[in-house]
């Protein structure tokens, strides 16, 4: 979880909302990515979205069995979705996101029937997830004065 907070942080200071997120497969990190929407005019641009990507291309393969995303803003219904379609096997995030998340946040897309499933853990260092959005939003409201 340091290094997708790390790269949170990163997003933040691009002017990005600060989300970063991190593959794991065997220990070892095979996907990075951090928040892009802003830099890449590019909706589908997500941490999440990223990473998956980057570990896709690692591993060579499409079904990313094995693998945990580790993530610190609770994912949202897009990157959900592509979690289940890759097969990821865990997804750990740290701050819980009420008006968008879809793994209890806002809604639970793992409660309806998919043909995969995996496991899921929220709130892993969930003061410093929330910590870098509340700053960021902060300071988007000053800037906005």
């Amino acid at each position: 979880m340091h290094e997708a907070i790390a790269l949170a942080e990163e997003a933040g200071l691009e002017g990005e909302v600060p989300v970063g997120a991190v593959a794991v497969h065997d220990g070892v990190a095979v996907g990075r990515g951090r928040n892009r929407r802003e830099t890449a005019n590019d909706p589908f641009a997500h941490a999440e979205m990223e990473a998956l990507a980057h570990a896709v291309r690692a591993l060579g393969r499409w079904r990313l069995t094995g693998v945990t995303l580790y993530v610190t803003l609770e994912p949202c219904s897009m990157c959900v979705g592509a979690m289940l379609a890759a097969r990821a096997a865990r997804v750990v995030w740290g701050a819980s996101s009420p008006k968008a998340g879809a793994l209890g946040g806002l809604l639970d897309m793992t409660a309806a029937a998919h043909n995969h499933r995996f496991e899921k853990s929220g709130g892993v260092a969930a003061e410093a997830c929330a910590e870098l959005l509340k700053r960021f939003f902060t300071g988007l409201r000053r800037g906005e004065d």
